[in-house]
């Protein structure tokens, strides 16, 4: 059991840890609830942590307006909203990262205060962050045990044991990593396994989990969700906060909704609907979550032929037409978001060539693309998207600032600032101005400010890597329509998503690729998710 090996790892410190109690709690019947208000507890089945009257602003923004939310023994609580609804600012507060403004916390019936995220792990509430927290030049086994280093009777750091123990715990959890390798050297999805191994070694009551699945594939997430179910066993409480409504029903047993800091409502997971949530989360109907417009794609705007990566892809071929989204399909690892750092000049290709309008073109950096009027959103805007310590304006506008706004010499900044002002409001990203530094936004505001970057450029050739990772459900309807909308004037899209429903919806053709091979193309009105996954096996 996964208790017992958490048990097992603990030096002398952590026995102090292990005594207090946490974790000891046993498993629980799951009764599903109607529809209630979170100050009314449910006499069926005992809460585990329960907050009342939390609320918390920052500099021109109300993040949290006397919310409440109750999580009980041994069941998946989904938290859902749009980006800025005040999900992951509640959390944060659970996790003794912020310090609320007004409200009480109790943990099972017990007043409680978290003022570090030590304090928060030390009385059993544990939180992995949809923007992953290692040490990059640590090992595996040092960035799950940092802090409770096993160590010897000379005070020294036993590393062997170290590694026994990380070994141990990932073989337990089915994660397939080397303890002694250096994070740096993993996949953000297996960075995502150690963060999740490392909080489960804490032996949580309560654990919070943030997008956990948002740089994971379909047999990840599976993976994931089977560690879910032993933790839930064990009376665990999870509180599960996605964008991704099919693992959403999936998985969780409740389901509670904030809109615009506000607590709207909770529903039984069996007892609702897709359709009721997102009305919930956006006041609104959304009518069409995948917007895509049949546009005549005859002319071949876009030309790669036998383009290679020593040691990473080879023999990449295919023609990108106007007015077309190409879906890039692939498992992690496939080598789909290296041909399109390829493509942008981010590492130039060792042999291939690649062609605009039938002119060749040799692109060396990042510049270069521009200059060809490309445009590449990464899907890591924490680590090479945003410029988290500059604010919104100076993020969309750094991209189109040279090209668009400035004349004879100098910087229109009027005409800039209306310009970022507009993409912002199209985007509706959620701030109190485009001065609001970008590091104080949700993750998911983050990801509008980026794309909005790239829209400004008003691109001929767009590449989108994992566009809507860590959007809500509106939004995401939204940047669809922008999309389709920019392909509708003509310009070529290659879209790289691990989300099936979202490539297959947007796209209309489907590339596939396994071990830095293409391994097929499929047609709008043939592409399925089996099929997809077949090429992405082979």
């Amino acid at each position: 059991m996964i208790a017992n090996i958490a048990r097992r790892s603990f030096d002398r410190r952590a026995d102090c840890f292990v005594r207090s109690g946490l974790g000891t709690t046993s498993m629980q019947t799951t009764v599903a609830v109607t529809p209630t208000s979170p100050g009314v507890e449910d006499k069926r089945q005992p809460c585990l942590l329960s907050v009342t009257g939390i609320s918390k602003s920052f500099p021109g923004v109300v993040a949290l307006d006397d919310v409440s939310f109750q999580l009980r023994r041994g069941t998946v609580h989904a938290l859902m909203g749009e980006n800025g609804a005040g999900k992951s600012t509640l959390m944060k507060i659970l996790a003794g990262i912020y310090q609320p403004d007004a409200g009480e916390i109790h943990l099972d019936g017990v007043s409680a205060q978290f003022k570090t995220p030590l304090d928060a792990l030390m009385q059993g509430v544990g939180m992995i962050h949809q923007e992953l927290n290692l040490m990059p030049s640590m090992t595996v086994a040092e960035n799950i045990w940092i802090g409770r280093e096993p160590r010897n009777r000379f005070g020294i750091v036993d590393h062997p044991r170290m590694n026994r123990l990380s070994r141990d715990l990932l073989t337990e959890l089915k994660i397939n990593l080397d303890p002694e390798m250096e994070v740096r050297h993993l996949s953000i999805a297996s960075r995502q396994m150690v963060e999740i191994a490392k909080a489960v070694s804490y032996r949580s009551r309560v654990l919070i989990m943030d997008e956990p699945t948002s740089a994971l594939t379909e047999r990840e997430s599976a993976q994931l969700f089977e560690i879910i179910d032993e933790l839930r066993t064990q009376g665990i409480g999870i509180v599960y906060i996605s964008h991704k409504m099919h693992e959403i029903f999936e998985i969780s047993d409740e389901i509670s909704v904030f809109r615009d800091g506000k607590y709207i409502g909770t529903h039984a997971a069996a007892a609702t609907s897709r359709d009721e949530i997102i009305r919930m989360m956006v006041g609104r109907d959304i009518s069409t979550l995948f917007p895509k417009e049949n546009v005549p794609t005859n002319d071949i705007l876009f030309s790669v032929r036998d383009l290679a990566l020593r040691g990473v892809f080879s023999g990449v071929s295919f023609d990108l037409r106007a007015g077309e989204i190409l879906g890039l399909a692939g498992l992690i690892g496939s080598g789909r978001s290296n041909v399109a750092e390829t493509i942008f000049g981010v590492t130039p290709a060792t042999s291939g060539e690649i062609r605009i309008r039938e002119q060749r073109v040799d692109l060396r950096s990042p510049r270069d693309a521009i200059a060809n009027g490309m445009a590449f959103l990464t899907e890591d805007r924490k680590q090479s998207g945003c410029f988290l310590a500059l604010d919104i304006l100076e993020n969309i506008q750094i991209a189109a600032l040279r090209n668009q706004f400035v004349k004879a010499g100098f910087v229109q900044n009027k005409a800039i600032a209306a310009a970022c002002s507009e993409m912002s409001r199209t985007l509706r990203v959620k701030s109190s101005g485009i001065h609001t530094t970008v590091e104080n936004l949700s993750g998911g505001n983050q990801q509008k400010v980026l794309i909005g970057r790239w829209l400004l450029t008003k691109p001929r050739i767009l590449i989108l890597d994992e566009p809507t990772r860590g959007i809500d459900v509106a939004a995401k309807a939204e940047i669809h329509a922008l999309v389709s909308a920019l392909a509708s004037t003509g310009a070529g899209v290659i879209l790289i998503s691990s989300e099936m429903p979202e490539v297959i919806g947007m796209s209309d053709r489907i590339m596939v690729m396994h071990e830095g091979k293409i391994t097929g193309v499929l047609d709008r009105d043939e592409a399925t998710q089996v099929k997809i996954m077949e090429l992405a096996s082979k």
